[in-house]
């Protein structure tokens, strides 16, 4: 039976042969410069040197020598990846040839993939404001094939109460029974109350948030009088784009709400990339590989912003 176009089948095969067999030749397989595993036995007890990660801190023994100490581990190659997949009705705009839905289902299937091909356990909780769906760890090529496929499976929803983010990583980080490598991927318009579970989770883990946009979110063309209607409550209005004076306040309220939600995850402790539904999937992974490179050469401050840029 032939395979839909649309199939998570075909989707993993093209970001196969699209993506990876890229990265492959840009990375020179040193995928440690993204996924960093944490061993379980204890190497040494040392004290705290300058670039030190301030997670690794032994408190007990910092308090006992009145010095700070650090742990550190014997690295294990073997991780596990988390994936926290925002699945709520905002994820299906796109005013361009895609939605961010579909961005979200090309970079899970990238990153899903270049976890399990190195034999690392990959997990998943997608949650859409009205449900959530947990997968549990496993390795292989059709534990990616699971996830993508719950992905797309999920019905699509008019509206929901707002997305509560906060709540699905409470959930998420009660799940996570060792150190993990961790993945939030939304375009987090959501509910307040997500940075300090948030924040729980990087002192935990390896976190990386990842906020896709579309750029109509950010400032509005003009296209004259259209409806505009709020993704996550179905709220509609009327509104006039040909009016300079509206789409500069828009253009305003954007860039307020960006450097708020930056401020926010990194008062969370986590890096974060900003991905729009036109990047390249390709060219974001390497900015991620080179940006998490580089922080560790220079130190690990958390909460750094990788932005577009990088």
């Amino acid at each position: 039976m032939s395979k839909s176009a649309s199939s998570p089948e075909a989707l993993l095969s093209r970001v196969e042969w699209t993506v990876l067999r890229r990265l492959d030749g840009l990375l020179q397989g040193d995928y440690r410069s993204i996924f960093k595993g944490q061993g379980t036995d204890l190497a040494e007890i040392r004290e705290y040197q300058y670039g030190d990660d301030l997670r690794a801190m032994d408190w007990n023994v910092t308090a006992r020598l009145d010095s700070p100490y650090v742990r550190r581990y014997d690295e294990d190659r073997d991780l596990t990846g988390w994936l926290l997949l925002d699945a709520s009705p905002s994820m299906d705009f796109g005013s361009g040839h895609r939605r961010k839905r579909e961005s979200l289902e090309e970079l899970v299937a990238a990153l899903a993939a270049i976890l399990a091909r190195r034999g690392n356990r990959v997990a998943a909780l997608i949650y859409d404001g009205i449900s959530d769906e947990f997968i549990p760890p496993a390795s292989g090529r059709r534990q990616v094939l699971r996830i993508l496929e719950s992905l797309r499976s999920r019905p699509a929803l008019d509206a929901s109460p707002v997305t509560d983010l906060g709540g699905a990583l409470v959930r998420a980080y009660k799940l996570m029974q060792r150190r993990s490598q961790v993945f939030v991927i939304s375009d987090f318009l959501s509910a307040s109350g997500w940075e300090r579970p948030l924040s729980a989770i990087a002192r935990r883990h390896d976190a990386l948030a990842m906020y896709l946009f579309d750029e109509m979110e950010r400032e509005l063309p003009d296209v004259g009088i259209l409806f505009m209607r709020d993704a996550e409550t179905g709220e509609q209005r009327l509104v006039d784009t040909s009016e300079r004076s509206f789409r500069k306040r828009f253009a305003e309220i954007s860039r307020k709400q960006q450097a708020e939600l930056r401020a926010a995850l990194a008062r969370s402790g986590v890096d974060s990339l900003e991905l729009s539904c036109t990047d390249d999937i390709v060219e974001a992974v390497m900015r991620l590989a080179r940006a998490r490179k580089a922080r560790r050469l220079l130190g690990s401050g958390a909460g750094s912003a990788l932005g577009r840029s990088v």
